[in-house]
């Protein structure tokens, strides 16, 4: 196995750009297994590709060798995860490509997913495949950071999403909020949920809101039905809601509904790795829940609409913290920035 740095063959880097964007043609459909993306490529010539689609159908490197047929043989193929070495349920990878008659695989990254963690490639090698790793690793991480970081910590990625305005108000005094921010935003929202493995919220925003929590968008490039439903969690310290079947509230009508009565969101983080394979996580909720995450250091990404009103001083606040002096304050890095319609989206990182 062979480690690179940027200033490889560009062609290497050209072919694992191709994989990564067949990946992410599995990006809404595949949770909770990664995204994974592969081509096959024969005398610098795109022969066969494919992608993940979702949980128990074959991998991408099984449609891609399909696609290829007899001309995988001598072929090199780039994947943007390490192949699977072992049989789930579907068939090892790594058996599969050694069977297609490859010569050389080009992955952007081990599996840290501890069935795989490099015997993919110990596999490969083996069996007289050449093997590069470390092709445009960051890009290729990108699409799966919920499930990279749980296979590593037992911890899911969290994004918490705040529609503010520029006064950084979230709604009236009333609870009046819909809608700050516009019909661009709000779509927006829709792909962040389809990438979510579980929603969590409180009980004060089910309360005022009664929100749906659901992804129902027609933009994502498949169908809202194909797309795995969120696993939605109420924080409900004072047991004000529960299931239901007759009640007001759109969520607490639903069977699958968590409610978490705990103070200890870090057990919770913990729990929907551990018992329901939850592992990227959004939070669509309150001052008092968002500002709980963030003063606990829970959050990985902060995702702020930002729309071009003033709400005043009477209005909710976006986050409920009380920083004692500006050494105490929550500090970010904008990590990226751009118009949605009307409104700003600021993507952000803790420092």
């Amino acid at each position: 196995m062979s480690n690179i740095n940027h200033s490889q063959d560009a062609k290497d880097r050209y072919f694992m750009m191709l994989a990564i964007e067949q990946a992410k043609l599995g990006l809404y459909s595949t949770r909770p297994n990664p995204a994974v993306g592969c081509v096959i490529v024969q005398a610098e010539e795109v022969v066969g590709q494919g992608f993940h689609p979702k949980v128990g159908q074959p991998h991408a490197e099984v449609f891609a060798l399909k696609d290829a047929g007899i001309r995988a043989v001598g072929a090199t193929a780039y994947v943007t995860l390490e192949p699977c070495s072992h049989t789930g349920r579907t068939p090892p990878c790594a058996k599969a490509l050694i069977e297609s008659g490859v010569i050389r695989v080009v992955v952007a990254g081990l599996d840290p997913n501890p069935q795989v963690a490099g015997r993919g490639v110990r596999l490969l090698e083996q069996a007289g495949i050449e093997v590069t790793v470390g092709i445009l690793t960051a890009q290729a991480e990108v699409l799966n950071k919920g499930f990279l970081k749980a296979m590593r910590t037992q911890m899911p990625y969290v994004r918490l999403k705040i529609a503010t305005s520029l006064d950084g108000r979230t709604a009236m005094a009333t609870g009046e909020s819909k809608w700050i921010t516009g019909p661009a935003a709000r779509e927006d929202v829709q792909k962040l949920r389809a990438q979510s493995g579980a929603i969590i919220t409180g009980s004060e925003t089910v309360i005022v809101d009664n929100p749906q929590l659901n992804v129902r968008s027609s933009q994502l490039g498949i169908a809202p039905e194909q797309v795995p439903h969120p696993k939605v969690v109420i924080l409900d310290r004072r047991e004000r809601l529960q299931y239901n079947l007759q009640s007001d509230y759109q969520l607490c009508r639903r069977t699958d509904i968590l409610y978490w009565r705990d103070d200890n969101l870090t057990e919770l983080l913990k729990v929907l790795v551990s018992e329901y394979q939850c592992y990227d996580v959004l939070i669509e909720a309150g001052a008092s829940v968002a500002g709980s995450f963030l003063q606990q250091q829970l959050v990985d990404e902060l995702i702020v609409y930002q729309a071009p009103c003033l709400l005043g001083q009477q209005a909710r606040s976006m986050v409920d913290i009380n920083p004692l002096s500006l050494a105490q304050q929550l500090r970010f890095d904008i990590k990226r920035y751009e118009q949605l319609g009307s409104d700003m989206k600021l993507t952000l990182m803790p420092v």
